[in-house]
């Protein structure tokens, strides 16, 4: 596996995915969570996650057909603020991932007056890291984020 290619994937099926907001191809399962499923190639991701307020899931990333990379998250828009104009900044910020960086958006986005920060520690292999998004100043929305490459040699 290649780690270009894996970027590259990772910032197509984003795109494709909740970033882009295809909801008509979203599954809702039977345990009461969302699956978005994309498929390139010899590439897959599952990004499957519970919610509404607050949501949580994980993503992963298989070529061909195995495990090679996964990513969970969890997050909330805080009481009393609209979700709705909030999950428009973020599917902004999410749609100008940075390639070398693809877990989330880029460090800094402003869509109207509504500010999109996100920080992290690490690299593709392993990292973590806190996204939040403020309206005048005002934190309406965070969440953290972590992973990395997975499955590379043999375990438990």
């Amino acid at each position: 596996m290649n780690l270009s290619d894996l970027r590259q994937f990772l910032i197509d099926s984003n795109k494709a995915g909740y970033a882009g907001g295809e909801e008509k191809k979203w599954i809702k399962e039977a345990d009461h969570s969302t699956t978005i499923p994309y498929e390139k190639g010899d590439w897959k991701l599952h990004d499957n996650f519970f919610g509404g307020e607050p949501y949580g899931g994980r993503e992963v990333a298989f070529y061909h057909d195995k495990p090679v990379w996964m990513m969970t998250y969890y997050g909330w828009v805080k009481p009393g603020a609209a979700a709705d104009p909030v999950y428009a900044v973020l599917r902004g910020a999410l749609m100008r991932m940075p390639k070398k960086y693809p877990f989330r958006g880029p460090k800094k986005f402003v869509q109207g007056d509504y500010r999109y920060t996100n920080s992290w520690d690490g690299k593709l292999e392993r990292f973590s890291g806190h996204e939040i998004i403020t309206r005048k100043g005002k934190i309406l929305y965070e969440a953290y984020y972590r992973g990395g490459l997975v499955d590379q040699r043999t375990g438990v």
